[in-house]
């Protein structure tokens, strides 16, 4: 594991103070880190009594949060979810389950059932809902404090296969979507703070972004407060979902947002809008927000539009032969270098009017292919995908998002470089 995110466990060990650490706290934080290997990104909770540090993979559009339970699970306070309680009609439960063999963590009988999916691996199955302590560092925006227990959160055990294909030793995945059992709402019940959460992705390996539940600020060294450059723009609720596994009727959990039209340079990009809009009888189209995508994927005409207006932009600048996933690249030396990355035409989503647009610059748009090679870090997901557009991970990097699932709004940043800071410049090492 990288050596930063290494530094900051080893403070919240010595920072942790049990349950009664803090009644009330503000908000609450973790650290978030990039696997160069898998480009997933992952962070770090407390989990169990006593309490036993765990990396789990970012799922923005998770249902909840799920654990292996197979591999060593040892707690006082572990409780399975009984069939029919209120905590299985909370998470959706799909039945009741037994297990044949000794009771243990994930395996008793009379207990709820819900469905998992790891999105890495394309692969579902179902296990026991369960209740055990959760804890996580508090925060008042500035820096990390001690950490402060939830002592009956709600997860779902896992069995170990479905941990394949995730960063290694994660223990699971943290789901973040917008369910009622999902660590936003959870927590924001738990303490009372508002129910929304920030994400920070790093853009460097080793170097520790931020989740933040609960309200701002978000202050970045040397001291910006993130939160006051937001601009917001509505969530949007696709009426079917379009998970791997979900219950009949149930709408999507993830997060979608209304893009209206897309810019190369501020010129609008000739797509067909029906593509950009949300089909209500099949959730066929729209745009949403994802963090198990490394890159934005865009339906094919959609993508021939983008990069034929990025060509032409960059018409007298020497391209180089394409490198997989990427089909645009260029000779890096053409490019010139601004605070925001490769000197490249600026790619604008724009939301619900002209003056509200999320800007992708270079920093977010182009990446190194290869030594000396460029490339636009768009990628065709075909003609028959589900979402039109998938905004991925290498997008959202330091970029602050943050989800106000009370109002139904998310607001961004855009790139923080203009502001010369990044997402890994939270201050999780000072002192408690």
């Amino acid at each position: 594991m990288a050596s930063n995110f290494v530094v900051i466990l080893l403070l919240s060990i010595l920072r942790f103070s049990g349950p009664s650490a803090a009644a009330r706290p503000r908000a609450l934080v973790a650290p978030l880190a990039k696997d160069p290997s898998t480009l997933q990104y992952f962070t770090r909770i407390h989990q169990r009594t006593p309490p036993v540090p765990l990396d789990l993979v970012v799922d923005l559009g998770g249902r909840y949060l799920w654990l292996d339970c197979d591999t060593n699970y040892k707690s006082s306070t572990y409780r399975p979810a009984h069939c029919h309680s209120s905590i299985c009609s909370l998470a959706g439960a799909v039945g009741c389950g037994g297990c044949f063999s000794a009771p243990r963590p994930g395996c008793h009988n009379n207990t709820c059932s819900v469905s998992l999916d790891n999105p890495f691996i394309r692969t579902s199955t179902f296990d026991e809902l369960a209740v055990d302590s959760l804890s996580l560092p508090s925060t008042d925006g500035d820096t990390s404090f001690s950490h402060v227990s939830d002592p009956s959160f709600v997860f779902a055990c896992a069995p170990v296969f479905l941990t394949r294909g995730l960063v290694k030793g994660a223990a699971g995945i943290a789901g973040l979507g917008r369910t009622r059992v999902a660590p936003p709402s959870q927590l924001s019940s738990r303490f009372g703070f508002r129910r929304s959460f920030a994400l920070c992705l790093p853009s460097t390996p080793g170097a520790s972004g931020a989740l933040f539940f609960g309200p701002g600020p978000y202050r970045l060294l040397p001291g910006l407060d993130a939160s006051r450059s937001l601009l917001y723009t509505p969530l949007l609720t696709n009426p079917v979902s379009t998970a791997a596994t979900f219950l009949r009727g149930e709408p999507s959990y993830e997060y979608f947002i209304g893009v209206t039209a897309i810019k190369v340079g501020e010129t609008a990009v000739p797509i067909n809008k029906t593509l950009l809009a949300i089909n209500k009888k099949t959730g066929e189209g729209g745009t949403k927000i994802s963090t198990t995508v490394p890159y934005t994927t865009l339906e094919t005409t959609i993508y021939k539009a983008v990069t034929a207006a990025f060509t032409g932009a960059l018409a007298n600048v020497a391209k180089a032969p394409a490198v997989a996933p990427f089909e645009l690249c260029y000779d890096a030396k053409a490019l010139g270098s601004t605070r925001v990355g490769p000197g490249v035409p600026a790619v604008d989503l724009v939301l619900q009017s002209e003056k509200v647009y999320w800007r992708i610059f270079g920093a977010n748009s182009m990446i190194e292919a290869k030594d000396g090679v460029l490339c636009f870090a768009f990628v065709d997901g075909g003609r028959k995908t589900t979402t039109s557009i998938v905004i991925g991970g290498y997008q959202l990097e330091d970029n602050l998002l943050e989800f106000d699932l009370g109002k139904s709004r998310v607001g961004f940043s855009s790139t923080l470089l203009f502001r010369r800071t990044t997402c890994s410049n939270f201050n999780f090492t000072s002192s408690a």
